[in-house]
């Protein structure tokens, strides 16, 4: 008998439950190719026909459900366990729970949770807080029976007695304005579809809105609307026909100002409008000039000003109503300094609250109306601090919130007066949390051309060995200036418990060490933030954070771009990477202007039409630079709905990547068919994917319970 033979009769003696035990078999895309002729280059793009706009090709749904049913084929035996991570997070949560309230115009404005619940309830009593409370909004009941909701803008007219807020139920931040009477607690008969942001104005019946353009997500026109009028009669008051530009309506601080803020990558606007005019005119606070970014708030009879002009760590200046226009009337309040980042900034009647980055870290100044001045205290070498709701300009106390990796967000009252710090709330942690468990360390790895960048590290004290034994995480974002603070996740105990060092890797292209970090992490710059992670990553393991054959990389939305670009640069120095809601597909998004929000980009990586940004961006863009190589074990999750990075930018990658790479390492890829950028809806749904997330690195590691 052959070999052959032999084989398959050994086969056939098993019994028939081990002959249908197979591995299973990864979806495959179909190769469609599709020839792009840009700059005398010629690209080949095998899967544009996973594009569907209008999201209903049955095949590409038909694909991606595919895919999801592979995911859960080869992870099925961690089943259990993801239910287990998810009890054992949701565990941790307070589920009967309720914000720190605020006092603003007369009540006191909060939001609470009913246990089960999966949305808040938002609430106010008048006075005080010992008077009975009335419900504004229940979002439990809004959303009954959706598959999606998310309310957005809740806003109470100047005499308390109507509400305006948004709703989705797509996931798409294509919002429905509704108006709710709070004396009768019934909505009014209008509804307003796809907007984007809303301000009363002081007549208590006009609502000014933005629009946005269905196509491209852009807000695009400012409506005024009177409340209890079709509104098909509602005016336009202002169109913005730059779509590099984005835009909000809102209301300044003081009250006495509605605003328009319109904002690219590089340039910034505001216009104004007496709040108690409303069939005025919105004029600039100064115009627009290329190249120059700044925000406003108003106080007395003056504005505050944070500006970049002159200055690229901006600084603070303020000028009286009506001579903001010529910028020689403007007066300086904070300089500009090389070493500090001016972040943001908080107005009261006789202080001053200003949030500045240092060596990567936020402090909190208080300036009195005397010029002296103080630094909060706090105590931690890793640490994220910000200025918090503060509604009231007729105070001496100041909300502010804190947290560090070990630290759960915890809400402070400050009196800038006598300095006196009171805890109003700690997030609670059930279950035996003791923050002293845990250690969290401040680092600094060297870049490959002499950087120093710095790292947020966090693990378990009992856990940690530094032999290089313990699994790695390594996180990080690096885009739009936004910084990767180092805060509390209560979730992320999961991971630490079982001996996983958590780390954040602080790279070029966010603004943790002032406005150059980004401008030397963005457009022809942009590699940095890849060899950033990649270095920091090699010097956390030199320095034995990790065992080398247990390195992990997690990132989302840009930092999913990270995750692409690194994945073929580096993909040697990750057991697994998680990209989520991965901006991957570079070229082809920069270049076509009808995807949502592309062209408010330009400026962040760079106009691909323009040849110098074309080669560089095709340099890196994780899916135009898939190549025959192994590649780390990969998960990679989306949302059918996105708004942001279209669904079908992971999916081309992904279906890219099987096709040329060489391992045998695990490739899943999960399309939550009901969400968008967010991930799912509601507070305990998205524990979900986190189990998931957490299931594939445990699973690759052999850690089961």
């Amino acid at each position: 008998m052959c070999f052959l033979a032999l084989i398959f009769q050994a086969c056939e003696s098993k019994p028939k439950q081990e002959t249908m035990t197979q591995t299973p078999v990864p979806p495959k895309a179909k190769i469609v190719p599709i020839e792009l002729s840009e700059h005398g280059t010629k690209r080949i793009d095998n899967y544009f026909w996973l594009r569907d706009d209008s999201r209903k090709n049955q095949e590409v749904i038909d694909y991606l459900n595919a895919e999801n049913q592979y995911l859960d084929t080869v992870l099925a035996h961690t089943k259990t366990f993801q239910q287990s991570l998810f009890a054992e997070m949701k565990g941790r949560i307070k589920e009967k729970d309720e914000s720190v309230p605020y006092f603003s115009n007369g009540y006191w404005y909060y939001s609470r949770f009913d246990e089960g619940k999966e949305y808040p309830i938002y609430c106010r009593k008048k006075d005080k807080l010992e008077n009975t409370e009335e419900i504004l909004h229940d979002a439990n009941v809004a959303a009954e029976g959706k598959k999606y909701y998310n309310a957005m803008g809740l806003s109470v007219s100047d005499d308390n007695q109507t509400l305006a807020y948004g709703e989705d139920v797509v996931s798409r931040r294509l919002y429905t304005l509704k108006f709710k009477n709070l004396k009768t607690n019934e909505l009014y008969p209008e509804q307003i579809t796809n907007i984007g942001s809303l301000a009363w104005a002081a007549d208590n019946k006009t609502v000014f809105y933005t629009k946005k353009d269905t196509v491209t997500l852009l807000d695009t026109w400012v409506y005024r609307h009177v409340l209890g009028t079709d509104p098909k009669t509602d005016v336009l008051v202002y169109e913005e026909k730059d779509n590099t530009f984005y835009m909000g309506v809102g209301r300044l601080k003081s009250k006495k100002y509605i605003s328009i803020y319109l904002g690219s990558t590089l340039t910034s606007e505001v216009l104004l409008l007496p709040a108690a005019t409303p069939t005025g005119k919105f004029t600039p606070f100064l115009p627009r000039e290329r190249g120059h970014e700044y925000g406003v708030e108003h106080i007395g009879n003056k504005f505050l000003i944070k500006t970049n002009w002159e200055a690229q760590n901006f600084r603070l200046m303020e000028v009286e109503e009506g001579k903001t226009i010529d910028k020689k009337n403007w007066k300086e309040v904070i300089p500009h300094r090389t070493d500090v980042y001016l972040d943001d900034f908080e107005v009261f009647t006789e202080h001053l609250a200003v949030a500045e980055r240092k060596e990567g870290l936020l402090q909190i100044r208080i300036i009195k109306a005397d010029q002296s001045e103080h630094f909060l205290d706090f105590g931690e070498p890793a640490y994220d601090a910000y200025i918090s709701t503060n509604p009231e300009q007729k105070t001496a106390k100041i909300r502010y919130n804190y947290t560090s990796m070990t630290t759960p967000n915890s809400t402070f009252e400050y009196d800038m007066n006598t300095k006196e710090k009171k805890l109003l709330k700690e997030q609670a942690v059930l279950g035996n949390f003791d923050k002293n468990n845990y250690q969290t360390e401040r680092l600094w790895a060297n870049a490959t051309d002499g950087t120093k960048v710095p790292i947020s590290v966090v693990y378990r004290k009992d856990k940690f060995k530094k032999d290089a034994s313990n699994p790695l995480l390594v996180y990080a974002y690096g885009s739009y200036g936004i910084s990767s603070d180092p805060s509390f996740s209560s979730n992320r105990l999961s991971l630490l418990d079982r001996g996983f060092v958590f780390a954040i890797a602080h790279i070029r292209g966010g603004q943790e060490m002032g406005r150059a970090w980004y401008e030397n992490g963005k457009l022809l710059k942009k590699k940095n933030t890849f060899t950033d992670f990649a270095d920091v990553t090699k010097f956390l393991v030199a320095q034995k954070y990790g065992d080398p054959k247990k390195v992990f990389a997690q990132g989302g939305s840009a930092g999913g771009l990270l995750m692409g670009a690194v994945s073929n640069m580096n993909p040697e120095l990750y057991l697994g990477m998680i990209a989520q809601v991965p901006f991957v597909d570079v070229i082809s998004t920069m270049w076509d202007e009808t995807i949502p929000l592309t062209t408010g980009e330009f400026d962040e990586w760079g106009n691909p039409k323009q040849k110098e940004y074309y080669d560089y961006m095709l340099s890196y863009s994780p899916y135009d630079q898939v190549k025959a190589q192994n590649y780390p074990n990969m998960l990679v999750t989306t949302g059918f709905h996105d708004s942001q990075v279209q669904y079908f930018e992971p999916a081309k990658w992904v279906a890219k990547l099987r096709a040329m790479k060489t391992d045998q390492n695990k490739l899943l890829f999960k399309t939550n068919m009901e969400a968008g950028h967010g991930g799912a809806s509601g507070r305990f749904k998205y524990l979900e994917e986190i189990a998931l997330n957490y299931a594939f690195m445990f699973d690759l590691v052999g850690i089961t319970q």
